[in-house]
Parts: structure tokens; C-alpha cells; sequence
């Protein structure tokens, strides 16, 4: 299995529960990782990454900071010459205030963590993917960036936003080599949850085999997709 060798991907949350199922499938791939993290969990999920020479961990980097994931970008460079993939995994949830009784703080804490994060991303590496000869993006969407069920204004907004930045960069871009899509999980639950109620949600490891197939030649022919990836939650 080495679909991604001499590929460099960066995942960004990688120290969250949806990257412990998508990590493994790059990593088994041949992929070489370029990782943010904003803590130690990475390697309490993933153990076996502790003596693994062909990732770097980007800790503490302010991903909406513009500068910040400009340097990011840099060091990847630095470190492997190239980027051929990214997954944007970094987001958050907060939902259950209406409008009225929504603070500015909070409205713009979800634009910030999913959508003004991934754009800061894409932009940041789509120039090295584009001298390379082009590369694959990944975003993580929502079901309510299609349609909010309420009380959940500024999650829903934000993740439309995701949406239609994923679109917009696929015609942008899917003419010069890199293919951009989206995945719309349901809730995201660990394996041994899953196997007890598998209408849960779905596992991390379901939506790494999903993102892998997106970033590999076997999803070359998918671009501006917006893939419901809900299992039976829904």
C-alpha cells in the first residue's frame, strides 16, 4: 500500500479524534506528514508516530494567524520541498444559542475555527502545489452548512462557508492540477462507541478511508464534491 509515496501531506488537528483514524491511512500509504498539533495527545492516539522519522510536528502554530500559517507553509518547504496534500481538519462546534442571545465573541469564534482556518490553509500551500505539478485538499464540512436545523446560526454559517470556499477553489484550480473536496461527516464517535450503536455516527477510520480515496488516483476524476459521509446517523 503506497498510493502516497514521496507525497508530503499535511493534516492539520492532529491531535484530534478524526486524525487518529486519518493519519494511519496516509502514513501506511508512504506518505511523509507534516502534522499541527496544539497539544500532547497526538502521541497518546498514536503512539507508534513517537519514532516515525517521516512526520514533523508543527506544535503551537495560531493557524488564524496569517503570518503564522504562512511560516508553516515555509517549514513543510523547508523540511520536504514539496506539498502534495492537505487535509483540513482543524474546527470546532458550538451550537444552542439563538441569534438574539448569541454573542459577537461566540459567532466569531466558529468563523474563525472553520472557515477563516481552512482558507488561511488552502491559500497558504495551494502556491507550492501549484509548482509541483498539483496536489489534492481535503475540507471537513457539516450537514448544517447545507441547511441549519436552528440554534446553530453561527456553526451552520461557518461551515457553508467551507462549502462554498471548496467549490470556488475547485474551479479555480482544477484546471491547473489540484483537486479540492469536501467530506460532511455526522457525529464522529470512537470505534468502541460505534460498535455498540453503529447509528452513532461514524468512526474516524470510516473517514480516513473516504479522505485517502479524495487525495489518491483513484478520486483524481472527483473534484468540487461536497460528499455526505453520515452512515445512518441521519
Amino acid at each position: 500500500m503506497t498510493q502516497f509515496s514521496g507525497q508530503v501531506a499535511i493534516i492539520t488537528g492532529a491531535s484530534g479524534l478524526l486524525a487518529s483514524g486519518v493519519i494511519p491511512v496516509f502514513r501506511a500509504g508512504g506518505a511523509k506528514l507534516a502534522l499541527t498539533c496544539g497539544d500532547d495527545r497526538l502521541y497518546e492516539r498514536l503512539p507508534e508516530l513517537r519514532d516515525d522519522p517521516n512526520h514533523l510536528c508543527l506544535q503551537s502554530t495560531d493557524l488564524s494567524d496569517p503570518a503564522a500559517v504562512d511560516s508553516l507553509a515555509s517549514r513543510v518547504l523547508g523540511a520536504y520541498g514539496r506539498i502534495d496534500i492537505l487535509v483540513n481538519i482543524v474546527g470546532g462546534w458550538d451550537a444552542g444559542a439563538p441569534v438574539h442571545e448569541m454573542t459577537v465573541d461566540a459567532w466569531q469564534t466558529m468563523l474563525r475555527l472553520n472557515s477563516t482556518i481552512t482558507f488561511l490553509m488552502c491559500r497558504a500551500v495551494i502556491p507550492a502545489m501549484l509548482e509541483g505539478g498539483g496536489g489534492a485538499i481535503v475540507n471537513i464540512g457539516a450537514k448544517p452548512g447545507l441547511r441549519s436545523s436552528g440554534n446553530d446560526a453561527a456553526y451552520a454559517a461557518s461551515k457553508a462557508a467551507v462549502l462554498r470556499l471548496t467549490e470556488s477553489l475547485s474551479e479555480e484550480y482544477k484546471r491547473r492540477g489540484i483537486r479540492v473536496n469536501a467530506i460532511l461527516p455526522s457525529a464522529i464517535v470512537p470505534a468502541a462507541q460505534y460498535a455498540q450503536d453503529p447509528h452513532s455516527g461514524v468512526t474516524p477510520a470510516q473517514l480516513g478511508s473516504v479522505i485517502a480515496f479524495l487525495c489518491s488516483d483513484a478520486g483524481a476524476i472527483i473534484q468540487g464534491a461536497l460528499i455526505p459521509a453520515y452512515g445512518t446517523k441521519f
